[in-house]
């Protein structure tokens, strides 16, 4: 049998995402170097306010933790980049796995009654094949041991891409539309709303708004990523 495997990864080598070396057989999706590298964000109260201030004056958010800073050039940029276009939504488990010990550990989310992924459009997963946040949210919900939903909150419209626009533009868009199919079953619940990258915070505002028409809904946020300013 290891022979059969040892020709397999002669042809199909086991890659590190982010320096494409090969990767040991005890190594997944990255080397131990490159996940040595990954700037993991500290869980401190200074810092922990920090990831709320996208969300200052906007929506009222109980609690944000992220696992690791984004930048323009660097190792999260990569990770994000191969989690949703190339088609390994595994890394996305990888990551709620690393992410979801410290957070049970931390027991900040205990109260949490479910995990609602940000959703993609009907047309835009269909393109794609799958939602990049499924494998990191149900991961986190067997961790975290929380209900994982995805049917209630939708997205009911395409809008551009974020990547290049304005922030101002960003948050005046309002092409983009999320809906509720179910008003009851959020009902005095603690929500945990989850994505891959807090940017200006936009889209997981927009996602709140609609939210916030439950009755007496608490929202926290967690997020693979959050783009470290400067």
């Amino acid at each position: 049998m290891q022979y059969l495997k040892d020709i397999f990864y002669l042809f199909y080598p086991n890659l590190c995402v982010n320096c494409d070396v090969n990767l040991l057989e005890s190594e997944k999706y990255l080397c131990t170097f490159c996940s040595n590298e990954i700037p993991i964000i500290e869980n401190n109260a200074y810092v922990n306010s920090t990831l709320l201030a996208p969300f200052y004056g906007k929506v009222l958010i109980n609690n944000v933790r992220c696992f690791m800073y984004y930048q323009k050039h660097g190792i999260a940029k990569k990770i994000i980049h191969e989690l949703k276009y190339k088609n390994q939504p595994e890394i996305g488990e990888f990551i709620a796995n690393w992410f979801g010990s410290q957070l049970k550990e931390s027991a900040i989310f205990k109260d949490v009654d479910y995990i609602v992924p940000v959703p993609l459009h009907k047309k835009k997963l269909k393109k794609r094949g799958y939602n990049q946040l499924t494998k990191f949210g149900k991961t986190l919900s067997s961790i975290l041991n929380i209900e994982y939903e995805e049917q209630i909150l939708i997205k009911s419209s395409i809008a551009k891409t974020q990547t290049f626009k304005h922030r101002f533009e960003r948050f005046s868009d309002s092409k983009t539309k999320f809906k509720l199919t179910d008003f009851k079953v959020f009902e005095n619940k603690h929500i945990l709303l989850i994505d891959d990258v807090i940017t200006t915070g936009a889209t997981l505002v927009a996602c709140c708004n609609e939210l916030l028409k439950v009755k007496n809904i608490t929202i926290s946020i967690a997020t693979i990523a959050y783009t470290k300013k400067g």
